[in-house]
């Protein structure tokens, strides 16, 4: 690879946690998607998996822990007012144990346990493309499998 710098597609994890037939978002604040909501997660580090990603991500911003963490969806987001192209590895995960608190008070501003009837808005840019994906049906299917489990 040469020294020059090449634009390429960063990859992104996003987790929703579910508890009792709810997910956690938080507002996001700072230049990207700032003021818009979304599910917690961030940037894949080098050599990580999705799922230790989630993991990390989940107790930087929030303090919780998770288990049964598996992917459920993958979108391809192009923020063109900021000039970045990323895709998002969408992860479902149970809530374990810890109650969410802001730990990253410069990424989040705000949180709280939503169902898909109880969205903000506005939501964060990936999120067009998810809730008109072929993958809503399951991460929906997985919401209602952790209520009757409540």
């Amino acid at each position: 690879m040469s020294e020059k710098s090449v634009n390429q597609p960063r990859i992104g994890v996003g987790v929703f946690v579910i508890r009792e037939g709810k997910f956690l978002v938080g507002q996001r604040k700072g230049a990207h998607g700032a003021g818009s909501w979304s599910v917690p997660g961030g940037w894949l580090e080098y050599q990580e998996t999705f799922e230790d990603a989630s993991a990390r991500e989940i107790d930087e911003e929030t303090g919780m822990k998770i288990k049964n963490i598996g992917f459920v969806a993958l979108t391809n987001n192009i923020f063109v007012n900021e000039d970045i192209h990323s895709l998002t590895v969408w992860m479902t995960a149970d809530w374990d144990s810890g109650e969410p608190s802001i730990k990253e008070p410069h990424k989040f501003v705000d949180q709280q346990w939503v169902d898909f009837d109880t969205l903000p808005a506005p939501l964060f840019l990936p999120w067009d493309s998810l809730l008109v994906s072929e993958f809503m049906p399951e991460i929906k299917r997985r919401l209602a499998v952790s209520k009757t489990r409540g």
